[in-house]
């Protein structure tokens, strides 16, 4: 079964705060400006290395 485009971001998002370290809260607000940034931004590079895999 396919899973769904929020279902993959959800998943992705999960497991580079755990891989951070950090604690998410049902809305983020546990997190600061600073480290929702980081977030972000290795979640971005997580999805670009993720469909690099499959792309080839």
């Amino acid at each position: 079964m396919k899973k769904s485009k929020n279902e993959v971001m959800e998943r992705i998002k999960q497991e580079t705060a755990r891989d951070m370290g950090l604690s998410l809260g049902k809305d983020g607000s546990t997190m600061t400006a600073k480290e929702a940034g980081a977030l972000g931004g290795r979640m971005v590079k997580k999805m670009i290395e993720e469909y690099a895999k499959t792309a080839r």
